[in-house]
């Protein structure tokens, strides 16, 4: 039994002594990818990438010796230069109890509100959904239930 211990006690000091060598390898191997990363050095860069330019180096010399344009330029963005559709502010309100008006009762959560609108092809996110309908609650145009998740377009109900 003694000797049953023992054996057991050397094979787990021999796993913690390898366990200790091989993350001391490792960590040394990170430390060493680090300070080739942060000095320029690496080796693993993608060769068919231009290598990425710091602060302190200058600039290349432009290709052409022209001189530059005297309009100025805009900058643009993929999302300012794709096709957007013009909307005026003040509309998801209306939209919104537009809606609420052709659910049953008046009534219903916000995800009936955002269905009926897709239905009429507009897209509105839950947040602007929320967003509206307490613009309609401060108003007095609409009230939502004790749960807190239904709302009733109160407005004009008899017209």
């Amino acid at each position: 039994m003694a000797q049953t211990k023992d054996a057991v006690a050397q094979l787990q000091d021999q796993i913690e002594t390898i366990r200790r060598e091989a993350y001391e390898e490792g960590y040394s191997a990170a430390m060493r990818a680090v300070v080739e990363f942060t000095t320029g050095t690496a080796k693993t860069a993608p060769t068919n990438q231009a290598p990425r330019r710091t602060r302190s180096q200058p600039a290349p010399a432009p290709a052409s010796r022209e001189p530059p344009s005297k309009a100025p330029r805009r900058k643009t963005s993929r999302i300012a230069s794709a096709k957007r559709v013009p909307r005026s502010r003040g509309n998801n309100a209306r939209h919104i109890a537009g809606a609420l008006t052709t659910l049953p009762d008046r009534t219903g959560p916000a995800a009936a509100i955002r269905k009926a609108l897709a239905e009429k092809g507009i897209n509105l996110a839950y947040t602007s959904i929320r967003h509206a309908l307490g613009q309609l609650q401060a108003r007095g145009q609409a009230t939502v239930a004790d749960d807190g998740k239904t709302w009733t377009y109160t407005a004009a109900q008899a017209g």
